[in-house]
């Protein structure tokens, strides 16, 4: 990304000292949460820049543009920021349905379910696509 000036609303987020910022992706049909990931400062600028979202993957320390192997890309619609100004929500249209590395609509899939001392997870969603064909 080139050093442009930084935009005034970028110094009302509050990123971590590592530099990262927590979002959570929301579809802006059903209003599930998708999943959860990390922005960093050129991240969160090109979300807004692009309307697609785009992440910091702190395993591959790079910029993660959701879909780039998958094609199940985030089309950003709305973007708010927490109270605190450290947490970021991304409403977004998820193209293809799958937002989880899993093949399945959200990463969140596993419910607890039972009482403190016998509760178990529990999977609730089916795997719509086998990530063997997602991936390439």
């Amino acid at each position: 990304m080139t050093d442009l000036p930084t935009p005034a609303w970028l110094d009302e987020v509050s990123f971590d000292e590592q530099g990262l910022l927590p979002a959570i992706a929301q579809d802006l049909h059903s209003g599930r949460i998708l999943m959860f990931a990390w922005m960093n400062r050129e991240a969160l600028l090109e979300t807004v820049r692009l309307r697609r979202a785009v992440y910091w993957s702190r395993s591959r320390s790079r910029l993660w543009r959701k879909g780039e192997e998958s094609g199940h890309v985030q089309q950003l619609h709305d973007i708010r920021l927490d109270c605190d100004g450290d947490v970021i929500l991304l409403t977004v249209e998820q193209v293809g349905g799958i937002a989880c590395h899993t093949g399945r609509e959200s990463c969140f899939y596993r419910q607890l379910q039972g009482d403190a001392e016998t509760a178990a997870w529990t999977v609730t969603d089916d795997v719509l696509k086998d990530p063997e064909h997602i991936y390439r």
